[in-house]
């Protein structure tokens, strides 16, 4: 009967749509799974001798989708499908025969292959790879605790593959850092993805729970390659209907096609649910009726969804309901869900984006102001998400100084993958330098290399044990019904950074990038070496055209598309008048520079020590004040954005160098959406720096020339800007 099972595997991997229908399109569907036929032939040979049979111990739906994934892989790059084979309970292995053995680490035979502290350290997600002899014939052993590590596993060693690594002497030994990796799907239910720029949501509510689209599946999937465990379903603006036993149905079948693949489901809880839902006169988090309303309310999504992972909250924020509505706290409101939902292992995810709530309080202080008395009264099943900076995912600013701030409390990073201010799908734009920068950030919590990234994986409670410690990293979704899933095809390299980063915080943005391009194009050095480089240098490319010098929050209200300098909602934090540009952030402006350790507020006090990159976050400049580029700040302002428009220019022709590498299709749809780029480009600097000009009134420097204003209607101080389809070529 086993046989018969695996066989239907076999047959189903070797026949997956996923693979076999998409992959000669190359539309990008696959992703960085697309498992394309390994042309060296000698490297070929080598993986068909090393991987002629499979074979695997026992038996689970996880286990079977390793094995699935496997066995279409190794046949799609190497023309030639696997002969597999299975024993169970504590049979012995035949290491005479068997080329690739799926086992876990209570069979004796695997585990007397590795040492005590290997075994330990994997814990309940990772994974060892090593290649073995026995009676002198090598044998692969993908080996782990469980079962979700050896699908971890395989993944890796298909990894292995697509970027034509050697098998011949693997020692590997991989482990998640980070307990929770979430991907925050900001969806509605009627379809639409606030902040979405690939189209609708992946979860059509109309036909669930009865039809599991397979792309549900390639979803969990991707996300499996990568080692991300959990998904919130629905938007932090939340809908109450998200709770109603009608969605909770669907949504547990969702939850049902994850399982396999790790993945748990979160929803995200409006606070006033209890009212709303409940028809109760309030939604105080001390009152005994609220309470008594959750505790049900948990107990019923449990019943539908075992396997539940808990509630992202958005509360007193940007008028969404709260326990501030109430004269509560942030932690009377997550305790009191937590404690409805601990019983079940449950957690709560609560986010600081909070600002408002003070009026006319620097926006960059008000989480810290809120949060940071609250230090070790929150619940052990709570964290706090925070965003990398204390705005609201700028292209470039400060850290989030409540990374700093809360030892005694689980802290959560809240990356953005989704592009909201970087010119959204159109912009080439690599994430993975973005997540390396703030992640290495260091603190100085306990003193020097205290880097945020050891914030989050700290365990607050010095005696939980590594299963029980509760950290976490999420990213706001980029996904969409789209055919290639981001819009933009690089934009698939930010959700693939993400889940590497999110498994192991200190990884290198340059490595991730390397590794997505040869999955994702093409192994040849001739394209992954400078488009690498191209990818690494995109994110500088952008501030240099959108916010140089630490400016913030520039883009059109409410859309946040295109420059908006003009808008009072900017001004606020350019502060631009007669004498120069930049945010006070000293003790002589709005003091934000307090909410540092005691070293880096003397570092961003001072103009000569605060990076280049940020001087205008702290400081405002004056005009003609001469900076560390060696430069007046109008003159050097103005250099950043016309270097920017260069930029994108220089990466269109790198692009070009590459016609012929990869396919057509992907490369002509690149080609116009770095031409849009370049476009836009100019519509930032253009409109940027002629705004600023009407403060500085100084010229431009001699060698950038006058944008054109023919195409352009600037009245005095509000400039109309069009979306730049006739921009000159200045």
């Amino acid at each position: 009967m086993k046989q018969r099972i695996y066989k239907l595997v076999v047959i189903l991997a070797i026949f997956s749509v996923f693979n076999l229908g998409a992959v000669r399109a190359e539309n990008g569907y696959n992703l960085w799974l697309r498992y394309m036929p390994i042309e060296n032939g000698q490297l070929r040979q080598a993986y068909q001798h090393q991987l002629a049979s499979i074979v695997v111990c026992n038996q689970s739906p996880t286990i079977n989708a390793a094995l699935k994934e496997l066995i279409n892989g190794i046949n799609l790059m190497i023309g030639k499908v696997p002969n597999v084979s299975s024993i169970t309970g504590n049979a012995a292995i035949d290491f005479k025969t068997n080329r690739l053995v799926l086992a876990k680490l209570d069979q004796p035979a695997i585990a007397a292959q590795f040492s005590t502290v290997e075994l330990r350290q994997i814990g309940q997600e990772g994974y060892l790879i090593k290649t073995v002899r026995q009676n002198r014939v090598p044998q692969i052993l993908i080996a782990a605790n469980t079962d979700i590590g050896l699908l971890y596993g395989s993944f890796h060693l298909l990894k292995l593959m697509q970027t034509h690594q050697s098998l011949q002497a693997l020692n590997i030994q991989q482990w998640p850092r980070l307990k929770l990796r979430i991907l925050d799907h900001w969806d509605n239910l009627n379809g639409t993805v606030e902040r979405g720029y690939a189209g609708y949501s992946l979860w059509n509510w109309q036909t669930l729970p009865g039809i599991i689209q397979k792309r549900y599946i390639d979803y969990a999937r991707a996300n499996a390659s990568i080692g991300i465990n959990g998904a919130v379903l629905n938007n932090v603006n939340a809908s109450v209907k998200s709770l109603t036993k009608e969605y909770l149905i669907k949504t547990a079948a969702l939850a049902k096609a994850f399982k396999p693949y790790g993945i748990k489901v979160y929803l995200t809880a409006k606070f006033s649910a209890p009212k709303e839902l409940g028809h109760l006169k309030t939604a105080d988090p001390l009152d005994p009726a609220v309470i008594k309303w959750w505790k049900d309310k948990v107990a019923e999504i449990y019943h539908y969804i075992p396997n539940f992972g808990g509630f992202l909250v958005k509360a007193s924020s940007e008028g969404q309901p709260g326990p501030g509505d109430y004269g509560r706290t942030h932690a009377d409101g997550a305790n009191m869900m937590a404690a409805a939902l601990k019983p079940y292992g449950g957690i709560v995810m609560w986010r600081t984006f909070v600002y408002e709530n003070k009026k006319g309080a620097d926006r960059a202080k008000q989480g810290y102001d809120e949060f940071k008395p609250l230090d070790g009264k929150f619940d052990e099943n709570v964290l706090l998400q925070a965003k990398y900076g204390p705005i609201d995912f700028q292209p470039r600013e400060a850290f989030n100084p409540l990374f700093g701030a809360m030892p005694h409390t689980h802290m959560m990073m809240e990356f953005q993958i989704t592009q909201e201010y970087f010119g959204f799908a159109t912009h080439l734009v690599y994430l993975g330098s973005l997540f390396q920068e703030y992640l290495r950030k260091d603190t100085y919590q306990k003193g020097p290399g205290t880097t945020i990234a050891k914030v989050l994986e700290e365990r607050v409670n010095p005696g939980t044990d590594d299963n029980n410690r509760l950290t976490g990293i999420a990213g706001v979704a980029n996904i969409g019904t789209d055919v290639n899933w981001c819009g933009h095809p690089f934009g698939q390299a930010n959700w693939y950074a993400f889940g590497r980063f999110a498994w192991n915080p200190m990884a290198s943005a340059d490595s991730i990038a390397a590794d997505w391009l040869k999955m994702t194009f093409t192994n040849d050095p001739g394209f992954v070496n400078p488009i690498k480089k191209l990818m690494l240098g995109s994110r500088e490319v952008a501030v240099n055209y959108m916010t140089p010098l630490g400016l913030s929050h520039l883009m059109k209200f409410a859309l946040h598309y295109g420059p908006g300098p003009w808008s009072k909602s900017a001004e606020v934090y350019h502060h631009a008048d007669s004498v120069g540009i930049g945010l006070d952030r000293t003790v002589t402006g709005s003091d934000a520079v307090s909410q540092y350790a005691p070293a880096l507020a003397s570092k961003y006090s001072n103009l000569k020590t605060t990076p280049l990159n940020l001087i205008l976050w702290f400081h405002h400049i004056g005009w003609d004040q001469k900076i560390a580029t060696g430069e007046t700040m109008w003159n050097s302002l103005v250099h950043y954005y016309y270097q920017g428009v260069k930029q994108v220019a220089a990466m269109q022709q790198i692009w070009q160098s590459m016609k012929g590498k990869i396919d057509e299709d992907r490369f002509n749809y690149v080609t116009q959406l770095l031409k849009q780029q370049h476009l836009e480009a100019k519509w930032w600097r253009n409109g940027c720096v002629l705004y600023f000009q009407q403060y500085s009134k100084r010229p431009l420097p001699k060698d950038c020339k006058e944008p054109g204003k023919a195409y352009w209607n600037y009245p005095t101080f509000k400039p109309d800007l069009p979306f730049p389809y006739h921009l000159d070529d200045q």
